[in-house]
């Protein structure tokens, strides 16, 4: 019986236990209720991957009301891909999250902090979900409101200015998405996702789908941080919680690109998008842009999370430029990429998160010889960086090998070099933080530092395993992003 109602539980669930986390008080109470919430939205998004059919997909109408009169929520292949990424990073994060959250965050915030980081998950959840162009945008402004606020928790005043930053530049995407949003339902009447991918090529090239189209890619963008969109995601990483920014890492900007996916591939279609619109050579400057620049400017970076946040927008660019691209091989190193950035970069931001913890600073002086005092906690970093860099037996090193694949098959031989160059500047910046915390000793004076706690270990190194993993065994992620891109493309090779 309650197999056949996952879909609406998949978000009713973390969106009711919620203001439950406040009714608790007690922070220790909260983490308990949100982590198992946590573990329950991975079991409902493990079986509904289980569930879909290739190339099938499963639909609940919400109250009974059949699409596209009411809200639908329908979950296919990609949506299921999405879900476990969403799912499976929040999970280990709450998990993480006790001891982190109780040195980082004022006592009397901790009921408030796990509300929040709850409505997070629903909203991210819902946006995956659902298959109503309106209740995305609900779904997407109920994250973003929880994001803000979560951010502001920050210990450093600079968390409130960076949230705030946030608001003014996610306000402005929001509303672009709505003035899209808008326009649709104003030429075809309806809100209904496949319904709109049906009665939008009759209407061919008119203004206003033109126009909501444009409101739409640029909504979505400055929601992504595709570069040069993305000035409020270094200061929103730098600033924010430990835990709120591995959260964020490993699932704001990919729940956004699936959202630009959908609008694409889906709605408007990709012979619209990129051969009507020609988006495909823009997409493919700004990502290469992205990811040259803000390697570059992360190697001068002195903060390792401001250092690792514009790193997420370089590794943005990675997979924008595999959707660019407009093939099977692309759309499938875009997707796996998806999935290992998320894995990666929430290792790394929790193995940050536990030096926080220990040291009380996330800055290059601070690191200095902990590869000593926190070997596990450093292993675990050090492991994540080589993901990021892209090297062998590593996730990170499946979805570049797809990429410089996919640009080879397109003759763009200088795209393949391109990606190499990114990948040897992420070399740069991560052997400063390995040099800094293997090679220098502690400062003089400093206090002894003891390695994390096994319970925030457990989570990172469950991560670090899975980036290992996926490096070795590429069935979950090659096996199914080889399926959605064909998909995506409609059916073409």
């Amino acid at each position: 019986m309650i197999d056949e109602h996952l879909p609406v539980l998949q978000v009713v669930v973390p969106l009711l236990a919620a203001p439950m986390c406040l009714l608790l008080g007690r922070g220790t109470l909260a983490w308990g209720l949100a982590t198992a919430v946590g573990w329950f939205a991975l079991y409902v998004a493990l079986s509904l991957l289980g569930s879909v059919p290739a190339g099938g997909e499963i639909r609940y109408a919400l109250g009974g009301w059949a699409a596209p009169w009411g809200i639908e929520y329908r979950v296919d292949r990609l949506d299921s891909y999405v879900l476990v990424i969403v799912a499976a990073v929040g999970a280990l994060v709450l998990t993480y999250a006790r001891a982190s959250v109780a040195r980082e965050i004022a006592r009397h915030q901790h009921a408030a902090f796990y509300a929040a980081l709850l409505l997070c998950l629903a909203g991210l959840l819902g946006i995956v979900i659902t298959g109503d162009a309106f209740n995305l945008f609900v779904f997407l402004e109920i994250s973003s409101l929880s994001s803000y606020a979560l951010i502001s928790l920050g210990r450093d005043r600079r968390a409130l200015t960076a949230s705030y930053q946030y608001l003014i530049m996610g306000t402005l995407g929001a509303t672009f998405i709505l003035i899209g949003v808008g326009l649709l339902y104003m030429v075809t009447g309806t809100l209904n996702m496949l319904d709109l991918a049906e009665r939008l090529p009759a209407l061919g090239d008119n203004r206003t789908v033109l126009a909501a189209f444009a409101f739409l890619v640029v909504g979505i963008c400055l929601k992504i941080a595709l570069f040069p969109l993305h000035l409020w995601l270094p200061n929103a990483y730098a600033y924010a919680p430990s835990v709120v920014t591995a959260f964020l890492a490993g699932t704001a900007t990919k729940v956004a690109i699936y959202v630009l996916l959908r609008f694409l591939f889906t709605i408007f279609g990709a012979g619209f998008s990129f051969s009507g619109m020609l988006l495909s050579a823009l997409l493919m400057v700004l990502a290469l842009l992205g990811v040259l620049v803000a390697s570059t400017v992360a190697i001068f970076q002195n903060d390792v999370k401001r250092m690792l946040a514009y790193s997420s927008v370089a590794q943005i660019g990675y997979i924008v430029l595999g959707i660019s691209l407009v093939s099977v091989t692309g759309l499938t190193a875009a997707l796996v990429h998806l999935f290992n950035h998320a894995v990666m970069k929430a290792a790394l931001f929790l193995a940050l998160g536990a030096v926080v913890y220990r040291v009380g600073g996330a800055r290059l002086e601070d690191m200095k010889g902990l590869g000593r005092a926190m070997p596990l906690t450093l292993a675990a970093f050090v492991a994540g960086g080589l993901s990021l860099i892209g090297v062998p037996l590593t996730a990170g090193f499946i979805s570049k090998w797809y990429l410089v694949l996919a640009a080879l098959e397109a003759g763009w031989w200088p795209i393949a070099l391109l990606v190499l160059i990114g990948s040897l500047l992420a070399v740069v910046y991560v052997w400063r933080v390995v040099e800094t915390a293997y090679m220098q000793p502690r400062p003089a004076g400093a206090a002894a530092v003891s390695e994390a706690p096994w319970h925030m270990l457990l989570p990172i190194w469950a991560l670090v395993v899975a980036n290992v993993w996926l490096g070795i065994d590429t069935d979950l992620t090659v096996g199914i992003a080889g399926g959605v891109a064909v998909e995506l493309l409609g059916g073409a090779p």
